[in-house]
């Protein structure tokens, strides 16, 4: 579904992104894990046509999309739940779905609307409310929410856990458990390795910006070196 084949971006004169390829397929979870700073956001970014690279390609459903505008990629059904959720604080939650399905019929808002509060119940509870007076995990839920309204193929969750407290980083995890097992396909850059590790199907570990590591995500939860280096031991 995804292809990154040697992507090189700069930040100035800064390399960020050194040299990376990896893939997705379809119905899989696939993780970036790594340090903070290590090029796990750039790397969404660049996919998801918010920054470019110098070189190689990124491919996605058999077509390269570099240079293709963001707005654009949606239509195509990438999704990108972005570092730090960026919802629309002013607008209410119900608001802030609306805009999630700017590239759907409106006729099919109603029921997608259904859907998101089925798995977001929260949400429902908080339709009419403004979407900056909620706690960070109801942000968090609401910016995956928005994302499912443009019916993605391929959905790309940056740090969906970061700043939660850990009984809402768990319903996080089920909510991506679930939406695995309804067929959406995902990559997740994520901090919290172990957590990434439990649900992905494959892992890539990035260090300054190159891949260090690849493997199943049982591969890499098992290994001595990443147990040390990301898991605590």
């Amino acid at each position: 579904m995804l292809q990154v084949n040697d992507i090189n971006v700069y930040y100035g004169a800064i390399h960020a992104i050194k040299g990376v390829s990896f893939e997705v397929h379809q119905g899989e979870i696939v993780t970036l894990i790594g340090a903070n700073g290590a090029g796990k956001s750039t790397i969404l970014q660049t996919v998801s046509g918010l920054l470019r690279s110098r070189t190689g390609s990124v491919t996605f459903l058999g077509e390269n999309i570099g240079g293709v505008p963001a707005h654009r990629l949606v239509q195509r059904g990438l999704a990108h739940v972005p570092e730090g959720r960026r919802i629309f604080l002013q607008m209410t939650v119900e608001e802030n779905l609306e805009m999630g399905a700017f590239t759907q019929s409106p006729a099919g808002v109603p029921a997608d609307l259904a859907h998101v509060f089925e798995l977001f119940p929260r949400l429902q509870e908080r339709r009419r409310q403004v979407a900056g007076t909620l706690s960070g995990g109801e942000q968090q839920m609401l910016a995956m929410g928005r994302a499912l309204m443009s019916h993605p193929k391929l959905l790309m969750l940056d740090e969906p856990s970061m700043g939660l407290a850990p009984i809402l980083v768990e319903q996080i995890f089920e909510i991506i458990r679930a939406l695995h097992k309804a067929g959406t396909t995902i990559l997740l850059v994520e901090q919290n390795a172990q957590m990434a590790l439990s649900v992905a199907d494959r892992a890539y570990v990035l260090e300054t910006g190159r891949i260090a590591l690849s493997g199943t995500g049982k591969e890499l939860a098992e290994s001595d070196a990443i147990r040390k280096a990301y898991l605590g031991g």
